[in-house]
């Protein structure tokens, strides 16, 4: 009987490791890219992120140049997919904002350069990695986050995360 109980436990921890991981997923980005002239351009950024599974809809503004993704439920994303899709249209990331279930930021390749937000259903936070912001603003960033030890190490599998809920 307890060698029962004891399995039962262990069937059910494994359970609960996976689903909790499954539920760590972006729900949403708002991409602005940089580079672009005209409509074609905010086509071609439009056309590569729509032709991600993962993508539910994609709508754009060509005033601010942003590109708001919304991701279908159950696919675990990270934001160097937004970034390769951005720069096989040509052009690049001049800031990227997330939205997610809070276990996302749990993951080891999240490092928090702020504080770690309250318990909430969803948080929002900026990828301040060189690459996912301007270059001007990451030399800007690199000066506030100098105490960050992995932070200037351009480390594409990490991504430096601000919480801005």
């Amino acid at each position: 009987m307890k060698k029962i109980n004891k399995t039962y436990i262990l069937v059910a921890s494994i359970i609960l490791m996976f689903s909790l991981k499954s539920n760590a997923q972006i729900v949403k980005a708002e991409i602005r890219a940089t580079g672009l002239t005209c409509s074609m351009c905010s086509n071609a950024i439009n056309k590569q992120l729509k032709s991600m599974p993962e993508v539910a809809n994609v709508e754009t503004d060509l005033n601010t140049n942003t590109f708001t993704v919304t991701l279908n439920e159950g696919y675990n994303l990270s934001p160097k997919s937004f970034k390769d899709k951005v720069e096989n249209a040509g052009f690049f990331i001049g800031s990227l904002i997330i939205t997610a279930k809070p276990e996302t930021i749990t993951q080891s390749t999240y490092i928090l350069v702020s504080d770690k937000p309250d318990n909430m259903n969803e948080i929002q936070f900026q990828v301040v990695d060189k690459g996912y912001v301007t270059e001007k603003e990451f030399k800007k960033l690199s000066k506030s986050y100098k105490s960050v030890e992995t932070y200037a190490s351009n480390n594409e599998d990490d991504f430096h995360i601000k919480i801005l809920n």
